[in-house]
């Protein structure tokens, strides 16, 4: 079947819609049989919670939590809880399907899901939110389960909440459970390696990409937008292997050098300022959009959804573009980078690096036993270069984007493995 543009939708999207609109585009290449589509189109489960919590000034709010399971065919569910404004169900159903098409094109035997809970946990202190996490988890304690569910931190949530979850978890199993959970501090049975992971994922892609589109990174330049843990890491990773960094971003705008930027002196400064590279001097500062069209070999979104829309599209002079954000381009702008001849390394398959070393953190505490850094690196860039190398034959066999070819490696190994279990 001849490959079909998915259908264009409004740049701003419903993050479901845009998921949705590849994934029917990967399944009629694949042939996917209705009866099929429709069981994984559709999430496998949807609860919603009202989470009463006592703030620090004694009034009671309530909260609404979301998980969603979107598939535990290939095995029990994994994703992270996000504590935003913005959470809804639509965004938590669109994550929870990512996640499965993540694990499956990374070949690992997890399922998808996704949680939240819609609150400002910047506007909250260490103590609500601990009432908060550990509300959520009593509520969701049936969902839950090292054998069934395994949530991780995501955006507004880290090794502290997912310490606070593995603990009410664990007191009301009676007993210490490790596996529930992963992200965790290193100190209660967090991986080694799992800080850079997503990071490092997004480097072996970048790498494995420059080598097939035979681009030298040590002539090659980089743009970085987003500077969180994703961005920082993939921009130190990469200027280790030889790349010219010239431009890194946050919220506080980017920063650009023709020459290069010291990325180990951007992230000691930005570390040193509470997290924002403001004011910093090794560069000179540009819009967040200038970043995005700067004559630049590579380009790394990994900020937030939605940053290559079909405005700023036809001006990135980009020759690859390697995913570290969740939905960083919109479906309205794919039609044109593809008619450009850019190359797209999608979300499914450079993040899921962050994805892969969980699961190595879920083995380890089923284990109990622990893997060097080494180890962790070692198996974790094994799994993102086979990955690479499955995604971009499928691309090269069915004459489609990196993007299409990804969502069906994944569609494909999920379908499959539905069929050999049955439906009934």
């Amino acid at each position: 079947m001849a490959y079909i543009e998915p259908a264009p939708l409004k740049d701003k999207e419903n993050p479901f819609e845009a998921m949705m609109s590849r994934f029917q585009v990967a399944s009629q290449l694949l042939g996917l049989e209705e009866e099929i589509y429709n069981v994984l189109k559709n999430p496998a489960r949807q609860v919603i919670v009202s989470l009463p919590v006592t703030m620090d000034d004694g009034t009671i709010k309530v909260f609404e939590g979301y998980r969603v399971i979107h598939s535990t065919i290939l095995g029990p569910s994994k994703g992270g809880i996000r504590f935003d404004p913005a959470v809804n169900l639509d965004e938590v159903k669109a994550l929870a399907a990512w996640m499965t098409w993540k694990c499956a094109v990374v070949d690992i035997p997890y399922g998808g899901a996704k949680g939240g809970v819609t609150c400002n946990p910047r506007e909250m202190s260490a103590g609500e939110i601990e009432r908060l996490m550990r509300a959520y988890t009593q509520a969701m304690a049936s969902v839950f389960g090292p054998d069934k569910d395994i949530p991780a931190p995501d955006m507004g949530t880290g090794p502290r909440e997912m310490a606070w979850l593995m603990d009410q978890y664990s007191r009301i199993q009676g007993m210490t459970t490790h596996a529930v959970v992963t992200g965790k501090p290193l100190v209660m049975g967090g991986s080694l390696g799992r800080t850079e992971a997503t990071g490092r994922g997004v480097m072996v892609s970048a790498m494995a990409a420059m080598e097939k589109m035979k681009i030298n990174p040590y002539k090659a330049t980089c743009a970085v937008q987003g500077f969180g843990n994703v961005g920082s890491w993939a921009a130190r990773l990469l200027h280790e292997r030889g790349l010219l960094v010239q431009s890194v971003s946050d919220l506080s705008g980017a920063y650009y050098n023709a020459n290069g930027i010291d990325i180990m002196k951007a992230i000691e400064y930005r570390d040193n300022k509470k997290g924002s590279l403001d004011g910093f001097e090794g560069a000179e500062k540009i819009s967040n959009n200038d970043l995005l069209t700067l004559p630049v070999d590579l380009l790394v979104p990994a900020a937030t959804e939605d940053v290559i829309t079909s405005s700023n599209a036809p001006n990135i002079k980009a020759k690859l573009i390697v995913e570290g954000a969740n939905g960083p381009t919109s479906s309205r702008a794919d039609s044109i980078i593809n008619e450009k001849g850019i190359v797209v390394v999608p979300d499914i398959l450079a993040n899921a690096g962050g994805v892969t070393v969980s699961y190595f953190e879920w083995v380890q505490n089923r284990l109990g036993y622990k893997w060097t850094a080494d180890r962790v690196n070692r198996r974790s860039d094994r799994i993102m270069k086979d990955a690479f190398t499955n995604v971009y034959k499928t691309a090269q066999d069915y004459k489609v984007p990196l993007r299409i070819a990804a969502y069906m490696v994944a569609i494909d190994k999920v379908s499959k493995t539905y069929k050999f279990r049955g439906g009934y």
